[in-house]
């Protein structure tokens, strides 16, 4: 038996222990968490200085570079994160459904913890505390594997959250942190032991880990994400929402990568589109009609399907709302994609037919967030449709259970026609 199994099978024991503990236990251990990471900064800076040098030194692309800092507003705004988890209600046994089968006969569906999630990340270290203390305040075990290249600011995030959540009383497989690569398809095999795996990097490493395991796989691959501006846009709206949507956080996968713009709206809109992105340093890469109204790069087909994570925007024009759907539908990765007008019908057709799990109005992708959803922070974004969708935050970390409470009651007294069921909701 390999190593990693050993480690998992010793979690998955651990994971039956934390579904035990109250919603008091579990804050207290956050809070804890939160005071230890602020206690310790210099050596979280510390390490994190390790990392970026060597990425610099290895030639790391600047927006993975942006990735892998966390400095000490990103401290302080996972620790925000910690505070506002705390403060949310227990996910846990939750009754979703309280029903009278039969006099006597009572049938619960309650929340309850999936149990151990293995998530492997991109260059993140916020990641790793923001799915540490998710998975802590929904009653899961964490077994997490972060990019190499900050491994040193991971190993010290993850040192400080274990030692504090074990010293308030969590049990000690409640946070794992696998360091070798190598390890990962090791974890791939632990389906016995494993209940979820939550994958955060490209589209090929997404895809490799679905077809190389049997562990239910949740997440997303790219985000190619879309604003569509309308042929009934506010010209006022439009421009800074497009901006913010491109440049706030480049490297994010709820960055605008493709912009759409009706016909009638492209000569008013491109000219003072881009002088705001000259000012940002974005190159636009247009389609030939957009050449046309300004001087750009020509995008090929295959801008209309890339995740830049850069400063580059693909831009094209399009006839009708309906042209904007079915390019959005067939380039777009199900992410996050918004529209800019002032018709409602048009933003009430769009946010109906786009096959995204964000749809928007009049704002920008980067409210794709657990965080600003009021989540408390989120392991991810799926952009699948079963259990969770969008950010995953709490809710999404919990499944349910049925609970049936009888008195002697047996199946061959309803099928012989002794008695019957009444279904009442309690």
């Amino acid at each position: 038996m390999s190593m990693i199994s050993e480690i998992t099978k010793k979690v998955k024991t651990d994971s039956f222990q934390m579904s035990l503990l109250d919603e008091t236990a579990r804050n207290n251990a956050l809070n804890a968490i939160a005071k230890s990471l602020l206690g310790k900064k210099a050596q979280i800076l510390a390490a994190n200085k390790i990392d970026l040098e060597k990425g610099e030194q290895t030639g790391l692309a600047a927006p993975i570079l942006k990735r892998l800092n966390f400095d000490e507003q990103k401290l302080h705004d996972v620790v925000d994160g910690i505070k506002n988890l705390i403060s949310l209600k227990d996910p846990l046994w939750n009754k979703l459904l309280e029903r009278e089968l039969d006099s006597g006969l009572s049938l619960y569906k309650v929340t309850c913890p999936i149990g151990v999630i293995g998530v492997i990340f991109e260059s993140r270290p916020d990641a790793l505390v923001q799915i540490a203390s998710l998975c802590l305040k929904s009653g899961n075990c964490a077994i997490l594997k972060g990019g190499s290249e900050a491994a040193n600011t991971n190993k010290v995030l993850f040192e400080i959250i274990h030692e504090a959540g074990v010293k308030s009383g969590i049990p000690n497989g409640f946070l794992t942190l696998i360091e070798n690569r190598t390890d990962i398809d090791e974890l791939l095999k632990c389906h016995d032991t494993i209940d979820l795996l939550i994958p955060r990097g490209s589209n090929e490493f997404v895809q490799y880990i679905m077809s190389n395991s049997k562990i239910p796989v949740m997440g997303h691959a790219d985000g190619v994400c879309h604003i569509y501006v309308d042929k009934a846009a506010d010209l006022n709206k439009s421009i800074p929402v497009i901006v913010d949507a491109k440049t706030q956080y480049v490297a994010a996968c709820n960055t605008v990568e493709t912009l759409l713009i009706h016909r009638d709206a492209a000569e008013k809109l491109l000219p003072g589109l881009k002088k705001a992105l000259d000012e940002k340093m974005v190159t636009v890469r247009g389609c030939e009609e957009t050449r046309k109204i300004i001087e750009c790069e020509a995008a090929s087909e295959q801008d209309f399907e890339t995740e830049y994570l850069d400063y580059i925007l693909s831009v094209k024009i399009v006839d009708s709302l309906d042209d904007a759907i079915y390019h959005i539908n067939k380039y777009g990765s199900h992410h996050t994609d918004s529209i800019v007008t002032e018709d409602k019908d048009a933003a009430e057709k769009f946010m109906l037919l786009v096959d995204s799990a964000g749809v928007y109005h009049n704002c920008s992708t980067r409210f794709a967030d657990g965080y600003r959803y009021g989540f408390g922070a989120e392991v991810g974004i799926s952009t699948g449709k079963l259990h969770a969708r969008g950010p995953v935050g709490l809710e999404g970390l919990v499944t349910y259970k049925y609970k049936l409470f009888g008195n002697g009651h047996i199946v061959a007294d309803y099928a012989e026609g002794r008695k019957s069921f009444h279904f009442k909701d309690l």
